[in-house]
């Protein structure tokens, strides 16, 4: 099993940043991919970021140069470094941890709203 908790979320303005984090207890040598995923209101939740145990990374178009994801393994962390952002950035962003068996493990959220 793991567990994760998200934090950083909370109300900025367009063009603002906020860091979201993702610490994550329990059976890490199980995990492969950590990710960011987000769902705004009326729509699917779709991925935003990922880093393999590696170190390489994905992103999804609409966020490729101004979302940075990066996991620190000492702490269990992983960290998205959200700049620029957009109202469209707003939505609930969830951490996820994929398993090599292919579990996925979510956390329960933190809200992101981009307004003036």
């Amino acid at each position: 099993q793991v567990q994760l908790v998200e934090s950083g979320g909370g109300l900025v303005q367009p063009g603002g940043s906020l860091r979201l984090s993702c610490v994550a207890s329990g059976s890490m040598s199980s995990i492969n991919v950590m990710g960011w995923y987000r769902q705004a209101p009326g729509n699917e939740r779709e991925l935003v970021a990922r880093i393999r145990r590696g170190g390489s990374t994905n992103y999804t178009d609409s966020v490729k140069g101004r979302f940075t994801i990066s996991r620190d393994n000492a702490k269990n962390t992983v960290f998205l470094q959200m700049n620029s952002l957009k109202p469209e950035d707003t939505a609930n962003y969830y951490c996820n941890a994929l398993g090599f068996t292919g579990i996925a493990y979510w956390g329960k959220g933190t809200l992101v709203t981009v307004s003036s």
